[in-house]
């Protein structure tokens, strides 16, 4: 018996990376694309590129903040989507 029960621990952890990874691939490829797009999105609405430094005194602080928000709000929640989703196609096809 016990090594029944070493053999599913070891399928276990292989599952358990095998999701980690996937979803930090996937987490990874929906941050480039949100970025992405935000950037696309920012430059249609404000006519100009994004802040490469919105830390730069020349940057006016309602662009730094603006910027730092959409990006930290869309980026965060893509990849959060991202690996919800990875983990829950991992999670349907261990049944």
């Amino acid at each position: 018996m016990p090594a029944k029960t070493a053999l599913v621990a070891d399928e276990s952890r292989k599952a358990d990376l095998t999701t980690r990874l996937v979803g930090g691939v996937a987490a990874m490829a929906a941050a480039f694309v949100m970025r992405k797009a935000i950037t696309m999105a920012w430059t249609k609405m404000t006519g100009k590129e994004p802040p490469t430094h919105p830390e730069d005194p020349q940057v006016a602080l309602s662009e730094a903040l603006g910027w730092a928000v959409l990006t930290g709000v869309g980026v965060e929640a893509a990849r959060l989507l991202a690996t919800r989703a990875a983990a829950k196609r991992a999670h349907h096809e261990q049944r």
